[in-house]
C-alpha cells in the first residue's frame, strides 16, 4: 500500500481544535489486519501518521468500543490512499446489533468529516468497497459527541491504547526436510523447513518430547515448535534475523475476546496453502518490505529497495472445534472467524496466532523461492507447547482484558 504523506487528523475549526475524541486511546477491533505494522489500535491513538489497513478483499470493518452509551454527533475518518467508495457508519448498544446512521456508495478518500446523529457504545465503519487494489486504511478513525467513558487512565497520563496481545521471540534453531505435523514419523519426507523455537523439533517430536527438550524463545518458557518452508535467494538458503510470534485477540467483537480460552497443550495448526497454484484466496500470507511501506503488500515475492528487508506475514485461524488437537487435513479442526465471531462449528476462540518473519534480503523477486513453490505458496506449521499455566496466566491477564504484554506476559 502506497504511503504518500502523512496526514493529519481533520479538524473543524477553532472550536473543535482541543476537541478529544470519545474514541481516542479507547478498545479498538477490526474484521482483519494487513501486517503487525498496521494494526487496528493505530486507528485511534491520536497519531496521524500511523494507520490501520485491512486485509485485500471486501467486506472488512473498524469498531471502537466507546466504554460506554454516547451520544455521537460526529465522525471523522481520515483516510489513507486505500480507501473505500462504499461504506457505512453504524451504532450498537451491545456490539452485535447495528443501527446505520450513515451510508455513502460514493467515497472519495481524503479527510471526510461526517455530521451523524446516533447513540450506542460501539461506533463501527463497515466498508463494502474498495477504490484500489489493496485493503482499506484509516490514519485516524474519530468519533465525538458526549457521554462514552470518563474513566480517567492508570497512571494520570495520556490515553492509553489497548491492544490484547503477548508474543515470543523465537529465532532461528535449525533446517531439516521433516514435518512432524503432515509427515510424522517419516524423516526426510518433505520439502526443506525452517524451525523456529523448540530445539528438538523433527520428524519423531511429540508433545511429550517438545516438552523434554529446550527452546530459542524469549520467553524460554515456550517450547512450541514454529516451522516454515525454507526461503532460497539464488538458490542458497536464507533464514529470517527477525523471528517474532504475536498472540491476538484480533478479527473479534471484544465480547468473544473475553471468552478467549487458552490455546489446549499439544493443538496442531497449518496455515496457508503449500500446494497453491496462484495467488488466490487460498493464499493467507502477505510479504512486504521493512521501512518500505511504499512497495505494498502483496500474495506473492515483493522488490524491496536495497536497506531494506522482505517481510512474511501469516495469520492463523483461531476458532477451534472444541474437541481435536489435529484433523485429517490438519486444518478442518480449526476455522477464521466470520462477521466478528467464531463459527457454530468451531465455536471456541482462542489466541490468533501471527507469524512475522523478516529475512536479510531485497531486490528482485525472480532470484527467491521457498522449497514449497513460489512466494504464494508460503505457509506456516504450528505445535503448541506452552506449559498450560503459562498460557492460562497470558490469555487471563493480557488477551481476555485486552491488554498489551511483552514476552514475559505483563504489561
Amino acid at each position: 500500500m502506497t504511503l504518500l504523506s502523512t496526514s493529519l487528523p481533520a479538524v473543524t475549526g477553532q472550536a473543535s481544535a482541543a476537541e478529544i475524541p470519545l474514541s481516542q486511546g479507547r478498545s479498538v477491533s477490526a474484521s482483519s489486519t494487513e501486517n503487525a505494522a498496521a494494526p487496528a489500535s493505530a486507528a485511534v491513538d491520536g497519531n496521524g501518521g500511523t494507520r490501520w489497513a485491512s486485509a485485500f478483499s471486501d467486506p472488512q470493518w473498524l469498531q471502537v468500543d466507546l466504554g460506554a452509551t454516547a451520544t455521537i454527533n460526529k465522525v471523522v475518518l481520515n483516510w489513507e490512499n486505500a480507501y473505500a467508495t462504499a461504506f457505512t457508519i453504524q451504532t450498537s448498544a451491545d456490539g452485535g446489533s447495528w443501527t446505520t446512521v450513515h451510508t455513502t456508495t460514493a467515497g472519495t478518500g481524503g479527510n471526510q468529516t461526517l455530521n451523524v446523529s446516533g447513540s450506542g457504545r460501539y461506533v463501527r465503519m463497515h466498508a463494502t468497497k474498495r477504490a484500489t487494489q489493496w485493503g482499506v486504511s484509516l490514519w485516524e478513525f474519530q468519533v465525538y459527541g458526549t457521554g462514552g467513558s470518563t474513566q480517567p487512565p492508570p497512571g494520570g497520563g495520556g490515553p492509553i491504547v489497548r491492544v490484547a496481545e503477548f508474543l515470543a521471540e523465537c529465532p532461528y534453531t535449525h533446517r531439516l526436510p521433516d514435518d512432524p505435523i503432515v509427515f510424522p514419523g517419516l524423516p526426510g519426507g518433505s520439502h526443506m523447513h525452517s524451525f523456529f523455537g523448540n530445539t528438538s523439533t523433527n520428524a519423531h517430536s511429540t508433545i511429550t518430547s517438545l516438552l523434554n527438550a529446550d527452546s530459542s524463545c524469549n520467553p524460554r518458557i515456550d517450547l512450541s515448535s514454529y516451522w516454515v518452508p525454507t526461503l532460497y535467494a539464488d538458490n542458497v538458503p536464507v533464514e529470517p534475523t527477525g523471528t517474532t510470534f504475536y498472540y491476538l485477540g484480533e478479527g473479534v467483537r471484544d465480547d468473544v475476546i473475553a471468552r478467549t480460552q487458552p490455546l489446549p497443550l499439544g493443538l496442531r495448526i497449518v496455515a496457508g496453502n503449500a500446494k497453491a497454484t496462484q495467488p488466490d484466496d487460498s493464499t493467507i500470507s502477505r510479504w512486504s518490505c521493512l521501512h518500505a511501506g511504499q512497495v505494498g503488500a502483496s500474495k506473492d515475492f515483493v522488490n524491496c529497495p536495497a536497506g531494506t528487508m522482505l517481510e512474511s506475514y501469516l495469520d492463523f485461524p483461531h476458532c477451534w472445534n472444541g474437541r481435536d488437537l489435529d484433523s485429517a487435513d490438519h486444518k478442518s479442526h480449526m476455522a477464521y472467524p466470520v462477521a466478528g465471531d467464531c463459527p457454530a462449528s468451531h465455536p471456541v476462540v482462542v489466541p490468533k496466532l501471527r507469524q512475522v518473519l523478516r529475512y536479510p534480503v531485497n531486490g528482485d523477486p525472480a532470484r527467491f523461492r521457498l522449497a514449497s513453490g513460489p512466494g504464494y505458496t508460503m505457509h506456516g506449521d504450528f505445535f503448541n507447547a506452552w506449559p498450560e499455566a503459562e498460557m492460562e496466566q497470558r490469555v487471563r491477564d493480557c488477551i481476555r482484558p485486552i491488554i498489551k504484554c511483552g514476552a514475559d506476559g505483563r504489561p
